[in-house]
């Protein structure tokens, strides 16, 4: 009894380790995600991704790298654009897939936790990953399929709110409403989404924002939003991972992974492979995976199965439930198919181009380079940030 105290006492600790260690990280990510959330209108995104060139496709990325973490934030934003004329390449491909795995937040938390090895190959396996979608994309599936989905969105689709997406009920409680020129009513989830979006509404631009009081207490209340959303699943993430790191002994890794430490190629697929099965059935998605890949990583499995792994955040079941709600069951089987395969190919690809470059970490080291003398210093920082923008979410907006 006292052995399984003990064990528990472990596995509560590790996550809440971690959390100190990425604390000010995720503050600094959603602050940024926040500011653009606020500064960049959705309508602007939509008119820059309507292209199916290379300039449409690399702004997708640009835009998602910089906008929401959250899984299902950046899939209802995804629907919209698409919705709106976005190109399958430039919104389904680009936007989507940037804005869950290559955003400032999950590079810092990984720089955190795994190091800076991991974080570069996240940009450059990423990167990797929507030109695999893109060739998917324009070369393989129909195109009519695309419009078919297209006009399933159309025509299923409730009231969203227009500033994050949210799918929400007008007749409920806590929604507000705004009405704009022309007699249209718009419903927000909350005040702090219809304070964002009569905001960016106005005639100004990013540049005029930027320099108003108004335009950083939306950005500020924005990044509280992005909290609200994502709370849960990197609570969900450290937690997990502690517990799992702490009860499952190290000889059930050593079998789940006995392929991981031979270089044959065929190994090499097969980690990738159960990598990203591994991420499908956890249900853990975005920031929230990096504990987990930690516990991967450290227990043995390979370097392209850490990175396929943390790929999969965009085909857990209630994503993939997300995707048949918005596009109908055969694009959603789709998406899966193509994120499945492609996730997987681009954590090989990056195996060997890492290993060529010599930048591959020894099997399950520790390569965490964050600045751990300043960690108390950092956290104090940002603890002071996020409780401002808390004042402004809650206090402010009650005024």
């Amino acid at each position: 009894m006292m052995d399984i105290f003990q064990t528990l006492q472990e596995g509560l600790r590790l996550p809440v380790d971690m959390a100190w260690s990425t604390w000010w990280a995720l503050v600094l990510g959603f602050t940024v995600a926040g500011a653009v959330e606020s500064f960049v209108s959705e309508e602007k995104m939509t008119r820059t991704l309507g292209g199916k060139g290379m300039k449409a496709i690399l702004l997708g990325t640009l835009f998602g790298a910089a906008s929401s973490s959250c899984s299902f934030g950046a899939v209802a934003t995804t629907k919209s654009l698409f919705k709106k004329g976005a190109s399958p390449e430039a919104s389904l491909a680009a936007f989507q897939f940037a804005s869950t795995n290559l955003v400032l937040e999950l590079g810092l938390v990984m720089w955190v936790l795994l190091g800076w090895q991991f974080v570069f190959a996240n940009i450059v396996s990423g990167l990797i990953l929507i030109a695999l979608l893109v060739l998917v994309f324009r070369y393989i599936i129909p195109r009519n399929w695309f419009e078919v989905a297209r006009d399933h969105v159309k025509e299923t689709e409730g009231t969203r709110d227009p500033n994050c997406g949210m799918e929400i009920d007008p007749e409920a409680g806590d929604v507000v409403s705004l009405e704009i020129e022309g007699g249209e009513t718009l419903y927000f989830c909350s005040k702090n989404c219809r304070d964002a979006y009569r905001e960016r509404s106005e005639e100004m631009t990013v540049h005029q924002r930027l320099r108003t009081r108004k335009g950083w207490e939306n950005a500020f209340r924005n990044a509280i939003g992005e909290w609200q959303m994502l709370w849960k699943d990197i609570l969900a993430g450290f937690l997990i991972a502690g517990l799992i790191g702490a009860f499952v002994p190290r000889e059930w890794w050593t079998i789940l992974f006995s392929f991981a430490g031979e270089a044959t190629f065929l190994n090499v697929v097969a980690s990738s492979l159960l990598g990203v099965f591994i991420g499908v059935i956890t249900f853990v998605c975005s920031v929230g995976n990096v504990p987990f890949a930690l516990i991967l990583w450290k227990n043995g499995i390979a370097f392209s199965g850490v990175m396929a792994f943390i790929f999969a955040d965009l085909i857990v079941p209630t994503i993939v439930h997300a995707y048949k709600r918005y596009y109908g069951w055969r694009m959603a089987l789709t998406l899966f198919a193509t994120i499945f395969i492609t996730a997987a190919g681009a954590g090989v690809l990056i195996h060997y181009f890492w290993n060529f470059v010599g930048l591959v970490p020894e099997a399950g080291q520790l390569g965490g380079t964050a600045p751990t003398s300043y960690t108390l210093y950092l956290n104090l920082l940002f603890t002071l940030i996020f409780l401002i923008q808390l004042y402004l979410a809650r206090v402010r907006s009650a005024d």
